[in-house]
């Protein structure tokens, strides 16, 4: 790949890369669908079958089904609030922007409003990685490497469908981003604390698009403990480096709980008590906990029956890959040689903590499957593929990981224009 022009050259192959992802999307639309879900919920809104671009029908399913009817008329059942109001609400107010301009979309503005919203937060979170792997290794073409691999993510047709984990990246990726420039701001307390903070809201915006975004404050817990454990020089300084980093943290836990007080506040704080939904009675009232539970049976070993090892199985590697890179990262034995390289490490190893949360509640919790698509959004194991892969003695088994990652994204990109697992 050409690195005089290192954002051309990405935008290049991120293009090539689409247009490939939607061929096969395209070659797969053959016949009627298994699940006519997405016609259906167009024919709810006057858009009949025929009408309806085949190509955007079939990248609205799964959960984009969720995304798109929530974007359209709000929240209606209880089992909507498993989905995060993060896309439903760009979703809904890009529609205005572009019915405000006049554009016609022929009645299906929720699906072609969410495929944009996919494929540009995409390409931004590629170029956002590049710019994070350029801080984290001080190497143009370790960074560029990083950055494409996010390209030919697993997650595949996932990244280009009405679904939350584009945007997701793009805001995980920033929160990093801006976390790792505020350690070259040590000089500098006030744009330092202003990273921070930003670094803070981004990540809970993230957590406003996948709950999962919670992991993220793993970041500002990691540096609040640190900075507990330094000496005490400056007293002002250290407070308010503390009340810096807490502000952070609220800003990552208030994507999750600001969601939870509005439907605290619909289901149950006018409701009659008789008529209270069981969750609105817990110690620590949660809709979303209640939601994943009562109707999609998640919880702690539920998915662990026979018929779900195939899962498992596929679920495999990127568990392998998200645990390895996170456990090398924390245990790494490289010495920092300056203040600001030992902090930046720090965001590297809280950021691998997180990874290594994520997939062991994948295992235990989640449905195991949908890792695939939720490791798109983890900076750590794409830093750390690039270099496995810049290295003699590990590239054979990075280009392993490389090969894999194409050949799943292209064969998932047929099952999921199919709407057969795993999704």
């Amino acid at each position: 790949m050409p690195t005089r022009n290192p954002v051309r050259a990405l935008v290049v192959a991120f293009a090539a890369w689409k247009t490939f992802l939607l061929a096969i999307a395209v070659g797969s639309c053959v016949g009627v669908a298994y699940d006519t879900s997405a016609s259906l919920a167009l024919d709810g809104v006057g858009v009949g079958n025929s009408s309806t671009p085949t190509l955007v029908s079939r990248l609205t399913s799964w959960d984009a089904i969720y995304f798109t009817q929530i974007a359209r008329r709000g929240y209606l059942f209880e089992q909507e609030w498993a989905f995060g109001s993060g896309l439903p609400i760009a979703i809904f107010y890009l529609g205005k922007v572009l019915t405000a301009l006049g554009i016609e979309t022929g009645g299906y503005l929720q699906p072609l409003v969410g495929i944009l919203v996919a494929n540009a937060s995409h390409l931004l979170s590629v170029l956002v990685l590049y710019r994070l792997g350029q801080v984290v290794f001080r190497d143009a073409r370790l960074a560029l490497v990083a950055a494409s691999l996010h390209i030919f993510s697993p997650a595949g047709l996932f990244l280009s469908a009405p679904y939350a984990e584009s945007s997701f990246s793009l805001l995980s990726f920033t929160g990093h981003l801006l976390f790792a420039e505020s350690c070259r701001n040590g000089r500098r307390p006030g744009s330092r604390d202003a990273l921070i903070l930003l670094a803070g809201i981004s990540f809970g915006l993230a957590t406003l698009f996948r709950s999962n975004g919670i992991l993220n404050g793993v970041l500002f817990a990691w540096q609040f403990a640190q900075q507990l454990a330094r000496p005490v020089r400056h007293p002002m300084a250290a407070i308010r480096s503390l009340l810096v980093l807490g502000i952070g943290g609220l800003c990552v836990a208030a994507g999750s709980i600001g969601p939870q007080l509005v439907a605290y506040w619909r289901f149950c704080s006018s409701a009659p008590e008789a008529n209270l939904r069981p969750w609105c009675q817990s110690y620590l009232p949660s809709i979303y906990t209640f939601v994943q539970e009562h109707y999609w049976n998640v919880g702690f070993l539920r998915y662990w029956t026979f018929p779900n090892v195939p899962l498992f199985l596929l679920a495999a590697p990127m568990l392998y890959i998200l645990t390895k890179s996170g456990l090398d990262q924390i245990v790494s034995s490289t010495v920092a040689h300056s203040g600001e390289a030992t902090q930046v490490a720090g965001v590297l190893q809280s950021a691998a903590t997180a990874q290594v949360l994520l997939a062991l509640l994948a295992v235990t919790n989640y449905h195991v499957q949908v890792i695939t698509r939720l490791s798109s959004g983890s900076p750590l194991w794409y830093l750390w593929l690039a270099r496995r892969l810049s290295s003699r003695e590990t590239s054979d088994g990075g280009k392993g990981v490389v090969r894999f990652m194409i050949m799943y994204a292209a064969i998932q990109g047929v099952l999921f224009a199919s709407f057969l697992p795993p999704a």
